[in-house]
């Protein structure tokens, strides 16, 4: 468990008290840094992990749920092949009204208007431009406007948003997805009964 005075800041107005962050280890990230994330790094820990600011995926959150509600709902296409994002993943796309793709992303779905469940969204959310890397390719031909999850070692380089967390994490996947999910509810005005042991993948 990490101690919860790994991060002694403060969080000007957070969805959720920092220690609920740092309970689902959202802040944890790899032994890798790329040059595109290292503005959202917080420190590194003595056991070479980068550890992630809270303060800008705290941020980040309320900024994608802003600019995500810019959109119809059923133009808002979310994507996972992660394991532990396809639950919350989807979780989310069903909470907000959006199309969802978990799982292997078959190529062509956003570029072959003639493939069979060809659709056209006018934005992606994406949990790992890694696993996800096809259908960020597809969505910058297409001029899709892209938002992703991005750990310490991804790139950001096709990425319009980005909300800098542990992409990996079967607790912070789920604490990613509710919080999205509850901020553009809330920006709806509609109140939701859902908890992030909702979103969460069972073991």
């Amino acid at each position: 468990m990490t101690p919860v005075n790994e991060m002694e800041i403060e969080l000007k107005e957070p969805l959720i008290p920092v220690e609920e962050y740092l309970a689902a280890g959202v802040h944890i990230g790899t032994q890798q840094k790329s040059e595109d994330m290292k503005k959202f790094i917080y420190r590194v820990r003595g056991d070479g992990l980068y550890i992630l600011d809270i303060r800008e995926t705290d941020a980040r959150i309320k900024t994608v749920a802003k600019f995500l509600n810019q959109y119809e709902a059923p133009d808002i296409l979310v994507v996972t092949s992660r394991q532990y994002g396809q639950y919350p993943a989807k979780k989310f796309a069903d909470a907000i009204g959006a199309m969802s793709a978990t799982g292997r992303f078959i190529p062509g779905m956003l570029t072959n208007p003639v493939l069979d469940g060809y659709i056209e969204p006018k934005v992606v959310v994406v949990t790992d431009p890694i696993g996800d890397a096809q259908v960020i390719n597809e969505a910058v031909q297409c001029g899709i406007p892209v938002v992703a999850l991005c750990d310490t070692n991804n790139m950001t380089k096709f990425v319009d948003l980005v909300i800098p967390t542990n992409n990996k994490g079967r607790k912070a996947l789920s604490m990613i997805y509710f919080l999205l999910t509850r901020e553009m509810l809330r920006l709806r005005g509609i109140a939701t009964g859902l908890t992030q042991e909702d979103f969460e993948t069972e073991i």
